[in-house]
């Protein structure tokens, strides 16, 4: 075939796609102006999906099957009054794709609400039921923008006008000093965090008008990555990894070093002017029913306290916030040196001794790498079993959608497309590839007994991180060693107590050491809020992070049962999609818009 039949193949599958959308998009908007659920669910495959972040329901919702996401929209709509669907030119064109193995025609759609303007992504394939009619079994609606707040960027940016050319009066420097002394005015929302989470709500919130104050407790914003272990770089690959409104520079690095990435938050943070309090902690809060705000407590580094009276305060401490010790027997006897992981800098210094490492996770095997290259000789204490994922390829996998190419925007608008049922299926079919990329890593570190799986449900390490933000290992070369034998590997139920010399097992054996490092992990996010908030706001508002009961992260991203409290977290793909949804409520909420959950 000549490159001009080859053009012409794809010219007309393009075409058949966007005919095939065009289509498809006319008939839903016909069958939701009448709210008829029969007319609607005939659109739809009986086994699909829909999954609404705010657009139609002010919620992150998922539902599955043809009857109750008809009922669903047809209720919603009366609301909603959602119209005006259409492929819009600035966006992915429609085209014939293989999702889930079903081959598909998928499209990115726009409409209009009430509130404001949406996007959305269907994708369709043949109902044989139904003579091979082209209906959908996915459907994703977002709310974009709110109609008369759009964000203040691209044409819509701002002036200029208080600062420019202001000859006798502030300029942009004095302007930024005042907003961010915060001397005249409380904040309407205070941001705890000051790393991807907290810097991407903030950023959102700005450029929707919503005065805001980001804390972090560190000297500098960036610390929280930078005073972490010596060799970190992230695990994924830069091209999905850029916070919002400004992506990386193209000539960095595919695996970003940490303290690049905290000089990129320092520097984000005064391009895109947040208001950031460093050597900031807060300490507690308590809220006012009468005024509707917040009492804040803030302790700064020079031992002075600040008390502000936001509406709103966003968790952004991430998944990890409080380090987890546990209690060992005979640890306190223990002779060497005892470190959380959080404290662990570098191997250097070290060279000669002997170093235990408690846990198999990623950190753990980090740690374990760096020890070992500067000839530290290295035992990795394994406790329960660990999903294990090679950096490169296996863990490339997941970012196969932006490995796809186009605009950032229309990959993350994909992405968060899939409900939770669709999610599962798809890490399932994932971890299977993986497994098989990873076979011979996997059985090597089998054969010295080490304990291996891909998940509760073979789900992957994906999975395990939104069920318990750990329990896998993205392996940058540790497994390999370990299998060689030039990093030990010891099995906790081996090991009847520590001693003043190391780990003594149960067969009177003594595994010398004189380092031990735990790298056991972090208290989740619902931990500060104990502390912060008092145990009966913990439990009102209960879990945070994990999945609920709809599949969801727990009162991630979204109104929670406690007025004025929201949670953000993960890695800088899921804050730079999830802000935008978080920024859109707290701004709703601000313009009466949106009541409390």
């Amino acid at each position: 075939m000549n490159d001009i039949d080859q053009d012409l193949l794809a010219f007309q599958a393009a075409q058949y796609a966007r005919q095939t959308a065009e289509t498809w998009l006319a008939a839903f908007e016909t069958a939701l102006a009448t709210r008829d659920p029969t007319r609607i669910a005939s659109l739809f495959h009986a086994d699909s999906h829909w999954r609404d972040v705010l657009a139609f329901t002010w919620h992150i919702t998922p539902v599955a099957g043809a009857t109750a996401i008809a009922d669903r929209l047809a209720t919603e709509q009366a609301r909603t009054q959602a119209s005006g669907f259409h492929l819009p030119p600035d966006r992915r064109a429609p085209r014939q794709v293989k999702r889930l193995g079903i081959a598909s025609v998928e499209a990115i759609f726009a409409f209009t609400t009430a509130d404001g303007q949406g996007a959305g992504l269907i994708r369709l394939s043949p109902d044989t039921a139904d003579g091979g009619a082209m209906k959908a079994w996915l459907l994703s609606t977002t709310l974009d923008q709110l109609a008369g707040h759009e964000e203040k960027i691209g044409a819509n940016r701002p002036t200029g006008a208080a600062y420019s050319r202001n000859f006798g009066g502030d300029n942009w420097a004095d302007m930024r000093r005042k907003a961010v002394a915060y001397e005249d005015r409380d904040p309407a929302v205070l941001v705890i965090g000051g790393a991807q989470s907290g810097l991407s709500i903030a950023a959102r919130l700005n450029q929707l008008g919503v005065d805001t104050l980001v804390v972090e407790k560190w000297p500098r914003i960036g610390d929280s990555w930078r005073k972490r272990y010596h060799s970190l770089a992230l695990h994924n690959s830069i091209h999905l990894n850029h916070l919002p409104y400004m992506e990386f520079p193209p000539t960095w690095p595919k695996y970003i070093p940490k303290d690049m990435l905290g000089l990129w938050f320092e520097f984000y943070a005064e391009v895109m002017e947040i208001n950031c309090w460093t050597g900031t902690e807060f300490t507690n809060a308590t809220w006012d029913e009468g005024t509707q705000r917040w009492t804040a407590h803030l302790r700064r580094d020079d031992g002075s306290e600040r008390v502000l009276h936001p509406r709103h305060l966003v968790f952004a401490n991430g998944v990890s916030s409080y380090p987890m010790i546990p209690e060992l027997p005979g640890l306190a006897d223990f002779q060497g040196t005892v470190l959380h992981s959080e404290g662990f800098d570098s191997g250097a210094g070290w060279e000669g001794k002997r170093a235990l490492i408690l846990g198999t996770g990623s950190s753990a095997n980090d740690i374990a790498l760096d020890l070992h290259s500067h000839g530290v000789h290295t035992t990795l204490i394994q406790r329960g079993s660990t999903t294990v994922v090679s950096i490169n390829p296996s863990a490339r996998l997941n970012e196969a959608i932006w490995d796809e190419g186009g605009r950032l925007e229309d990959c993350d608008l994909i992405v968060s497309s899939a409900p939770p049922p669709l999610v599962l299926q798809a890490y399932k079919s994932v971890a299977k590839r993986m497994l098989e990329l990873d076979r011979e890593l996997i059985e090597g570190l089998q054969r010295i007994g080490f304990k291996h799986d891909m998940g509760e449900d073979g789900s992957g390490h994906q999975m395990k991180y939104f069920r318990r933000g750990g329990g896998y290992n993205l392996d940058a070369g540790s497994s390999a060693l370990m299998a060689k034998g030039e990093i030990g590997l010891l099995q906790w139920e081996r090991i009847e107590r520590f001693g003043p010399g190391g780990a003594l097992l149960k067969d009177g054996t003594t595994v010398q050491a004189d380092i031990i490092i735990l790298a056991t992990g972090y208290y989740p996010q619902a931990e500060l809020v104990r502390r912060a908030l008092g145990e009966d706001m913990a439990a009102r508002i209960g879990q945070v992070w994990g999945l609920g009961p709809d599949g969801e992260l727990a009162n991630m991203y979204k109104r929670t049962p406690q007025q004025g409290v929201w949670f953000i977290a993960g890695g800088l793909a899921q804050c730079r999609i999830n802000s935008k949804y978080l920024a859109l409520q707290i701004k709703a909420q601000e313009l009466g818009k949106l009541g409390p959950l």
